[in-house]
């Protein structure tokens, strides 16, 4: 006797407990791919002017939210250094964003010489651009002289423009070359109306929220009240006494001793605010609001928040890193800090947020604060040092204008003149090379053409190489001794500067924090440019277009 069950005879709902019964098993068989790991949320985080040793340097009077928690709970690369001289905003901010050096990307300095128009070429000067979110010119800017794609770039492209880019800093350059050429957004500071701009390069309107946030007037509550110290005056044993020789005051102001009455200097308009350690705190409260307006870290995409402090370099220069000024700014920027990872903690989750933390670059002692120690360096003045060189010039060649300029550590010879001359431009270099050689402050001059013929690797000489782009470059390069620097215009009295290959400018801080990153440091050398192709590996993206650098991850092992 044969057994047939016949589905017509058989009940529906027990043709429905079968499919239920059944289909789960075999949907359940299917492979299931797990999406890639990666952070909702990639913050940068560069301080303008931070030598490594500001780690320590305070690290009694720092809290346990700020750099303390960066580097107890993050990985620590102690001997990070930029690869190539010289060292400014505008080429570490680029340099740390694309993974290469100015040779590459481009930004050779913060301005340069452009041989073709004869005129001075800012980093990030665009003509064509106007400026959104006030009336002043100080948004005709972009990143079209960038030559390179950054990180952030990439991570737009890898996304089909899915993730959200943007930069905030009080500096247009340290906001602009970070953010990439196809940013959502990129603001900058305008002192002139106390508030935050961008330029027609990225849109033509403010968003609603940027011009009800500019609205409120945000900078007027941090100018209404003196700076004094966060702490007694009798803490900052770190620094020089409060009142001395090296610092240069405010403008209005007959010496350079707390507390500074803001509302008294600042003129007519917010620009003190930069000077002011006040200056990071605005930025970083606008850093939130960004992350807080725009949902970053919740798009289902990676989004890149690139923030640059710049108040310790503005700071730096002013007072030197010695001073009373330099130490309450970073304490007062260890609480900020300390705030905005406690905001991300709230606002995205630590584990979901990488952060990374450096500098642009470092800075050197001030001058005659140095001279008082018996310790060896100087300042040289730009001015001098090309007014002596055009006279020893038409001492050898005759009368005529042989500099067309001298900026970046570098002499940009007249070719125009030099060829109508019928003079080899060869040994119009090879003259300067010599009278320049003889300068005291100087340590190596070479001219552009070895720089092109010869390839170095290692020292002074490799860092020269790794700077000079051949289109935007002087005909000769000079270095200087340590301890030397160039000061703007004249010699440097008071205040300070950078812009050099010595240790002081070079070493910056590199710590790793958040998503995926295990505790620990390393002492191993690493370079500047190892940042970018680090983020690149960790979010399975392609590196920037003209990255050298070497991704880090096997080190944190």
């Amino acid at each position: 006797m044969k057994f047939r069950v016949s589905f017509c005879r058989f009940p529906a709902v027990w043709l429905l407990v079968f499919l239920t019964q059944t289909l789960p098993f075999f949907a359940s068989a299917k492979p299931k791919s797990k999406p890639l790991d990666r952070p909702k949320l990639v913050v940068g985080l560069v301080v303008d002017q931070m030598r490594y040793d500001f780690l320590y340097r305070y690290w009694d009077q720092y809290s346990e939210g700020g750099f303390k928690r960066l580097l107890k709970e993050g990985y620590s690369f102690e001997n990070t250094q930029y690869n190539y001289v010289p060292t400014h905003t505008g080429p570490g901010h680029a340099s740390i964003y694309t993974g290469t050096t100015p040779a590459t990307h481009g930004i050779v300095g913060n301005d340069w010489f452009d041989c073709e128009t004869g005129l001075n070429m800012y980093c990030t000067q665009d003509d064509a651009a106007g400026t959104i979110g006030s009336t002043s010119v100080w948004g005709k800017m972009s990143p079209g002289n960038l030559k390179a794609s950054t990180i952030t770039d990439e991570l737009r492209l890898a996304t089909n423009l899915r993730s959200k880019v943007i930069g905030v800093c009080l500096k247009d350059r340290g906001s602009i070359l970070p953010a990439g050429h196809m940013p959502t957004a990129a603001y900058w500071y305008d002192g002139s109306i106390g508030g935050w701009i961008t330029s027609t390069y990225y849109t033509q309107k403010l968003p609603d929220w940027v011009e009800a946030y500019n609205a409120k007037k945000p900078a007027e509550k941090y100018l209404t009240q003196p700076w004094n110290t966060l702490l007694p005056l009798n803490e900052y044993t770190q620094s020089t006494p409060d009142d001395n020789e090296f610092e240069n005051p405010f403008k209005g102001a007959s010496r350079p001793v707390f507390p500074h009455n803001l509302p008294a200097l600042r003129n007519g308009t917010s620009d003190i605010l930069r000077n002011t350690p006040f200056g990071n705190t605005f930025t970083k409260e606008f850093g939130m609001e960004v992350i807080r307006q725009e949902k970053m870290g919740q798009s289902g995409f990676t989004d890149f928040l690139a923030m640059s402090f710049s108040s310790t370099d503005y700071i730096g220069h002013q007072f030197g890193p010695n001073s009373v000024e330099t130490q309450d700014t970073y304490l007062r920027l260890d609480k900020d800090i300390a705030e905005f990872l406690t905001f991300l903690d709230k606002q995205v989750g630590k584990k979901n947020v990488l952060v990374f933390l450096t500098a642009d670059h470092g800075v050197n002692h001030v001058q005659n604060f140095l001279s008082s120690l018996k310790m060896p360096g100087g300042s040289n003045s730009p001015v001098a040092l090309q007014d002596s060189l055009e006279k020893h010039l038409q001492k050898e060649f005759g009368p005529g204008k042989w500099i067309s300029a001298y900026d970046n550590q570098q002499v940009y010879l007249n070719r125009n003149f030099i060829q109508s001359k019928k003079i080899a431009l060869r040994d119009v270099q090879q003259k300067t090379v010599a009278f320049l050689q003889k300068n005291s402050a100087i340590a190596k001059v070479i001219t552009a053409e070895e720089l092109r013929i010869t390839q170095w690797h290692e020292g002074l000489l490799g860092m020269m190489q790794r700077g000079f782009n051949p289109q935007r470059s002087g005909d000769v390069l000079v270095a200087y001794h340590p301890g030397w620097l160039e000061g703007y215009g004249g010699p440097s009295r008071k205040g300070t500067s950078h812009g050099t290959a010595g240790r002081y400018d070079t070493h910056v801080p590199l710590i790793f924090y958040g998503w995926n990153v295990k505790k620990g440091q390393s002492n191993e050398e690493v370079y500047i440019t190892d940042i970018a192709p680090t983020l690149a590996q960790w979010l399975k993206i392609q590196e920037p277009s003209g990255c050298i650098g070497k991704p880090l991850q096997h080190k944190m092992k």
